[in-house]
């Protein structure tokens, strides 16, 4: 899964990364946990991409409420064309996600070590995402979700999970309405993690109160 990542660059550097034609509006965090606001990347209908801010757990159009949005922070690539929480957003909703690391957890018999994983040169980069609106009476949400998919051997000693990464030269396809639903699901290979790399951190980064540089910074692994 996907429950915690690192989003610390500058708006200019995510408007220069995405080509976007306005101003970027986001809380740059060193942890970001579900359940909040986070940064998307859509595009328009002319082509033009605009930088949102969704909720962290998407919420079907069909919910009877919002109160179920905590269970749906990810959505499992094998099947998010099948599953009804996500068919309808995977047809015709996709969105970019910004990150600079995610966070994951190794079992270890001493208990779990924290690894931040990012990209060697530090450079942004994008998780495929899904958007969904939900709404009742006069509330209508916003809401997002990462896709998954199982690990590379990177990640796989770490996690059998990983989230995926959508390449810069693929953002236009994946974000595309009129990409086809085959196309857009062959979009979620795994070439991306061969720029990636993974870094022992310390337990501060378990806490989601804790918002700092201290959550990616390099530590010896715990034995």
């Amino acid at each position: 899964m996907c429950g915690r990542y690192s989003l610390t660059t500058t708006p200019d550097l995510i408007i220069e990364h995405f080509q976007l034609l306005r101003q970027v509006k986001f809380q740059a965090s060193y942890n970001i946990p579900p359940g909040q606001k986070i940064l998307c990347i859509v595009e328009l209908e002319d082509q033009s991409r605009k930088a949102v801010n969704l909720h962290w757990g998407l919420v079907p159009s069909w919910s009877k409420d919002a109160k179920n949005s905590a269970h749906l922070i990810n959505a499992r690539a094998e099947t998010v064309r099948e599953k009804p929480s996500f068919r309808s957003a995977f047809k015709q909703r996709h969105c970019l996600i910004p990150a600079d690391g995610f966070f994951e957890w190794q079992k270890q018999e001493t208990g779990k070590q924290a690894f931040h994983i990012h990209r060697e040169d530090g450079q942004l980069f994008a998780f495929a995402g899904l958007w969904e609106q939900w709404q009742h009476e006069a509330e209508t949400l916003y809401s997002c979700t990462i896709i998954t998919t199982a690990s590379t051997d990177l990640m796989q000693p770490i996690h059998a999970r990983m989230p995926v990464i959508i390449p810069p030269e693929h953002y236009h396809h994946w974000l595309d309405k009129a990409t086809g639903e085959d196309d857009a699901w062959a979009l979620l290979e795994n070439q991306a993690y061969s720029q990636m790399t993974s870094t022992p951190v310390s337990d501060w980064v378990n806490s989601p109160l804790h918002n700092d540089a201290r959550c990616v910074e390099a530590m010896p692994i715990r034995h």
